[in-house]
């Protein structure tokens, strides 16, 4: 595997790879010295064009962990601010040899298109509205720890599917490893046939949610949508917010984060017993661990993609 652009490409057997060998990385935080030389020499480079705190802390700290050096570019404040483009940006870091560059975009196939400027192995961060696979990888960790195998397991995934990353790639991710997803959003942020192509049931209801082991709140994603998405936070909120009243005993409760509290979930559902959230960024980094180790130190066993393709 050269890059990691989305969780397609991986499969079950790949997914369950990379989750075994997070499961050997995860004790690494309870070592007095929490490294293993495995990316030492290694530099693996994080670029971000839009905001984020989860995903790229827990890539450094991935990075780190594994003994690689750490470059983390954001736009903001980047010579990207003054017009650069985004092929000069990576061909400038491109110039510093890294094994790894970690990409956050807004726009979708942003990853793809930086394989063509690049040797390095490239991951996608989360690309515009397409897919977020490290996303998908942690999400399907935490509920493995839960629950163990997800063969079976009936997972419902509510609210903001139309602009989700996270919605496309954890429903993937789940599929692949024998869950039943359930879509769950107003009308207007429920893609026509989304269903269909992610292998999913979808309703606009929360009718039914108590067959549902997992109940996955996505995040309204404001600076994505254009107006008239909905009539308004409140009346979403009505409808489809998730509290404690609404959750049966037994279901877990997961967000990608960041919360919006009293509009997605309620703070007494984030803060109590049922919540997996803190789970799912702690298992972040061990899986980012084992991501990052895959396309690095498993490269020597790689086909040498060819980067001087013309733009």
């Amino acid at each position: 595997m050269n890059d990691l652009l989305t969780i397609e490409q991986l499969g079950r057997s790949g997914i369950e790879r990379i989750l075994d060998r997070a499961d050997e990385f995860g004790g690494i935080a309870a070592r007095e010295v929490q490294k293993v030389p495995a990316l030492r020499g290694k530099l693996v480079i994080n670029l971000f064009y839009e905001a984020s705190t989860r995903t790229t802390s827990s890539f450094e700290l991935a990075a780190k962990r594994l003994s690689a050096d750490v470059i983390s570019v954001r736009s903001s404040g980047s010579s990207v601010e003054k017009g650069e483009s985004f092929k000069d940006t990576v061909a400038t870091l491109d110039a510093y040899d890294p094994a790894a560059i970690v990409l956050r975009h807004p726009r979708a196939g942003a990853a793809a298109l930086m394989t063509r400027w690049t040797n390095a192995a490239v991951v996608n961060a989360g690309d515009g509205a397409h897919a977020h696979p490290t996303q998908a990888l942690l999400d399907a960790q935490t509920l493995r720890s839960h629950f163990g195998s997800l063969d079976g397991r009936v997972i419902w995934i509510v609210g903001d599917v139309a602009h989700s990353r996270v919605a496309r790639s954890t429903a993937t991710a789940l599929n692949l490893l024998g869950a039943r997803v359930v879509l769950c959003a107003p009308p207007t942020l429920m893609p026509p046939m989304i269903g269909m192509a992610l292998g999913c049931e979808t309703t606009h209801s929360l009718d039914g949610l108590e067959e549902a082991d997992a109940v996955y709140a996505l995040r309204m994603q404001h600076e994505r949508m254009r107006g008239g998405d909905i009539p308004s936070l409140a009346e979403y909120a009505r409808c489809y917010r998730i509290g404690l009243e609404r959750m049966r005993p037994g279901q877990v409760l997961m967000h990608p984060g960041p919360v919006n509290r009293g509009v997605e979930v309620t703070g007494a559902a984030v803060d109590s017993p049922a919540s997996l959230i803190t789970r799912q960024v702690s298992a972040g980094v061990a899986v980012r661990m084992a991501v990052l180790y895959e396309l690095v130190a498993g490269s020597e066993l790689a086909t040498p993609r060819a980067a001087e393709v013309a733009a």
